[in-house]
């Protein structure tokens, strides 16, 4: 696919998607945001820049600790930078901004920033490389560059069983670039690969049992996935909604339904 065609189907999808994407459902964003700030050494009075930052989780998890510093938050999506910008007023923080930017073309100076984060956004562009290393240019040397990504078998068995199900109705998924770094070898090669030293890549589960099959819906619908069941027609979607969540529903057990929900977090140095 073009990579332009592909930049304005993506836009599409988070545009749509941004006012349910600080879901109950979704939780998982802000436990993993939480952890990718801490995985920085911090002191407090850093500028931080958060690539992709969607709804803001990630920036807003680093302002709580840089209080003397700031955040810059960029993404190319309007409606999620909307969401963003509405958290941090209602939270009142006020070291923080939020810029309209495609992480390929970031318009900032070289050496600007004490660190880098890209929350589970790195694997939506063909080349990897290349926009970490874009993204590292916006960071002094000594500065700290991270990352965070899905695991393989992240949201197993319900994302098999929906992936399945699709199937049947002729619907395949996108390219699967995200599992190139589902590993913690793939994660290592990227940052080597960017020019990224002392690389460190940590592993963590923030998964968590879901109420109902419908709160799993809530996580295809108001994620990446709902492009996917879009592409089908309004009856097959109807059956499709029927028939998947009596599936997710035979899971259910004394607790919930579980979403697993495995994290790899990757980080380094510029030299």
């Amino acid at each position: 696919m073009d990579e332009q065609l592909r930049k304005t189907m993506l836009k599409e999808t988070f545009n749509t998607v941004s006012g349910g994407y600080d879901n109950k459902a979704l939780r998982f964003f802000s436990e993993s945001a939480r952890h990718l700030a801490a995985s920085l050494v911090l002191k407090g009075n850093e500028q931080v820049l958060d690539v992709a930052t969607g709804t803001g989780h990630a920036a807003l998890a680093l302002a709580a600790r840089v209080p003397q510093g700031g955040v810059t938050g960029v993404d190319f999506s309007s409606g999620m930078l909307d969401q963003a910008r509405n958290k941090a007023a209602s939270m009142n923080i006020r070291n923080v901004e939020f810029l309209e930017r495609d992480m390929q073309l970031l318009g900032f100076s070289a050496n600007r920033f004490d660190a880098a984060v890209c929350a589970f956004g790195i694997f939506f562009v063909d080349n990897m490389d290349s926009t970490l290393m874009h993204i590292a240019e916006a960071v002094r040397p000594g500065g700290q560059v991270a990352i965070s990504g899905f695991q393989e078998n992240y949201f197993h068995p319900l994302k098999d069983l929906m992936v399945n199900r699709l199937a049947g109705f002729g619907v395949q998924p996108p390219p699967q670039t995200w599992k190139r770094i589902a590993t913690e070898a793939g994660c290592r090669e990227l940052f080597e690969k960017a020019g990224l030293r002392d690389v460190r890549v940590e592993q963590r589960n923030v998964g968590y049992f879901l109420d109902n099959a419908k709160e799993w819906w809530d996580v295809v619908w108001n994620a990446g996935f709902r492009r996917m069941v879009g592409q089908l027609a309004s009856a097959d979607q109807e059956r499709f909604h029927r028939e998947h969540l009596q599936e997710v529903a035979a899971l259910t057990t004394k607790d919930g339904i579980w979403l697993d929900v495995g994290v790899l977090f990757a980080i380094g140095t510029k030299p």
